[in-house]
């Protein structure tokens, strides 16, 4: 603690030494306020530019959770003592994020973001940073001004840009943008090294991005397995994902605002995992987690396996999400249509999802996913909302299943911003699990006839 107080001290006295350093004045960034909801992908601004400028920011985030799971488990005879875990109405691990980034030259500014404190990772940890190019004057004034004047580059390694959800979705302490507790089931959110090139003209979208499909980078010798009868297509490489966006966004007049996207997201040989990449967690903590019991020989009532309670938040962070756990390869394409007239808004995503039934295998196997959120604001400002979401998820978990599992789930929310810093959510969450087998191997398996429901209290400031 003493280091990080004197590493602070020395920031500080350096900028008070140096008076060509000053503080906010950053160039085409996405307010981190209520301004910034329902702002996507980059932005082009009016901001002068005042030589190099530093910006600091964070956001926490705490939840008050009252929710209880259920399923269809009863009278197991080889799992007596087979429960789920009874949750407590409680608060959860605080989330906190920290933001520091700099206005470097006209038009081009870094920004790295922390996650201070996470349900996955209690420590500190980096989730990225990258380098934003908006003018190329650093090579020659002007260069390519016409060009540049709509484009934008953005390289690093970063939350990558597939589809419009994620500027929706809590970002563990940034859950400004969010107007509901819970992200998306199957929660698209991958944070790999790579590149972005931006065009947005007279209200077309687009973006073409690359990255080296990585999530933890690393120079060490890619070794195959061995390639067997039911693991014939054994990965030999990683292969770079290719991200795309195409889309029209317009303000039709001061009350109508329309905007519609599609994404394209495709990696040939997997290494990272779009669906399980978000290393901040689920927000809804120990849901659908059983307590510890025994296997047992009905017969004898001698113990086979004990099985260890996983309501571990840590380790099993992402309870209430959905991972289609591709093998081999993934392709994933998602529509984002959005409408906001007056205080009235629609945002949907319709995403389709396909890659290797398992790892070792090119067998193709698909799970979709469709959600639609309303969401009214009111009051002065639009302090205020009330709003309804529904997701559905549909798709087999392995090509040699009967059918496709569902999940489904409902969350309705009120909120209100004390402040354009801060806000406070009220949220009631319904969600369902149907066809799951009931047992995997021979463990009984806890999304069997599942189901949690229950409050949610969220408290976020933001700055």
């Amino acid at each position: 603690m003493k280091k990080i107080y004197i590493l602070f001290i020395a920031l500080a006295s350096t900028f008070a030494v140096n008076a060509q350093v000053s503080f906010g004045h950053i160039q085409n960034q996405i307010p981190r306020s209520q301004k910034g909801i329902n702002q996507f992908d980059v932005k082009k601004d009016t901001v002068a530019y005042k030589g190099l400028s530093v910006d600091m920011g964070a956001a926490f985030a705490l939840q008050f959770q009252a929710l209880n799971s259920f399923n269809d488990q009863k009278n197991l005879a080889i799992a007596p003592g087979y429960r789920l875990n009874n949750l407590e109405n409680n608060f959860n691990l605080p989330n906190a994020n920290f933001t520091i980034g700099a206005q470097l030259y006209d038009g081009v500014r870094v920004n790295l973001d922390v996650y201070l404190a996470s349900r996955h990772h209690n420590e500190t940890w980096v989730k990225g940073g990258y380098l934003q190019i908006d003018k190329l004057d650093f090579i020659k004034k002007d260069f390519l001004a016409n060009f540049m004047q709509y484009t934008t580059i953005k390289i690093g390694q970063m939350e990558n840009n597939y589809g419009d959800a994620h500027f929706r979705r809590s970002d563990n302490g940034n859950a400004f943008m969010n107007p509901f507790v819970g992200n998306n089931i199957m929660d698209a959110f991958i944070t790999e090294m790579g590149a972005e090139l931006y065009y947005n003209r007279s209200g077309f979208v687009s973006m073409i991005g690359v990255t080296n499909s990585k999530l933890n980078q690393s120079v060490a010798e890619i070794v195959p397995a061995t390639p067997t009868a039911a693991k014939p297509d054994v990965n030999t490489t990683i292969s770079p994902s290719i991200l795309a966006k195409l889309g029209w966004d317009k303000q039709i007049n001061p009350d109508l605002r329309i905007r519609l996207t599609g994404s394209y997201y495709h990696t040939a040989n997997s290494s990272g995992n779009l669906y399980a990449s978000d290393r901040a967690g689920s927000r809804f903590y120990g849901v659908m987690s059983h307590a510890d019991y025994n296997i047992i020989n009905p017969t004898t009532g001698n113990v086979i396996t004990a099985v260890a309670n996983n309501f571990d938040p840590t380790a099993n962070k992402d309870t209430g999400r959905f991972n289609p756990a591709y093998g081999n390869w993934a392709t994933s394409y998602m529509v984002n249509p959005f409408i906001k007239y007056k205080g009235l808004e629609f945002f949907g995503t319709l995403e389709f999802t396909s890659g290797g039934d398992f790892k070792g295998t090119d067998d193709t196997r698909k799970v979709n996913q469709y959600v639609g959120d309303l969401v009214y604001r009111f009051g002065e400002g639009e302090r205020f909302y009330v709003g309804g979401k529904y997701n559905l998820v549909d798709g087999k978990l392995s090509n040699a299943n009967a059918e496709a599992i569902q999940i489904n789930r409902f969350e309705g929310a009120a909120g209100w911003f004390m402040t354009k810093n801060v806000l406070a959510k009220l949220e009631y969450v319904d969600q369902n699990y149907k066809n799951f087998a009931q047992f995997n191997g021979a463990t009984p398996n806890d999304l069997f006839g599942g189901s949690f429901k229950g409050i949610m209290f969220e408290a976020v400031i933001s700055f």
